[in-house]
């Protein structure tokens, strides 16, 4: 079944945009919540004016994306945490501990745009990427230190007792 779009659609489309979803699909969940319509010639006149004006705030914010990947690319989190004599965290570090700290450096980073397999559990040097688009990524370096233990630059030197 072909619907116009009333709003932007994950996975889907863009207002305005006509698509072929399920029948199911359309009539029991886009229809009802209004979040597309029947593609009749009147309806896709009202999106018009919108469609336009969609697509530029999505140009951009797409510009701004692009600047905020390469003002982030590169950087350095350094976080203290608890740990053991072995380097094990108490605890762990979360997207949430990276956002955090990106923004107070700075970045318009949101949690969700962080990409961890699973959350950092020991000290040391991590790579982590962030997905700010579907195809804008960018790598930070994670440097999780024991609390109470001066930070290391990049040489993985114990200090002397």
């Amino acid at each position: 079944m072909k619907v116009l779009l009333c709003d932007d659609i994950d996975k889907l489309g863009y207002l305005g945009d006509i698509v072929e979803v399920k029948t199911g699909y359309a009539r029991n969940y886009l229809l009802p919540q209004g979040l597309a319509k029947v593609p009749t010639e009147g309806n896709i006149r009202s999106l018009a004016g919108e469609k336009a004006a969609r697509a530029e705030q999505r140009k951009l914010e797409r510009r701004r994306l692009e600047k905020v990947t390469a003002a982030v690319e590169g950087a350095e989190v350094v976080l203290s945490r608890l740990a053991n004599e072995q380097g094990h965290l108490f605890g762990s570090v979360t997207e949430k501990d990276i956002g955090e700290n990106l923004r107070a450096q700075g970045f318009e980073v949101a949690d969700e745009m962080i990409r961890l397999g699973e959350h950092l559990k020991e000290v040391g040097t991590h790579e982590i990427s962030l997905k700010l688009a579907s195809d804008l990524t960018a790598k930070v370096k994670v440097v999780v230190v024991a609390e109470g233990q001066p930070v290391e630059a990049d040489s993985e030197q114990k200090p002397q007792e």
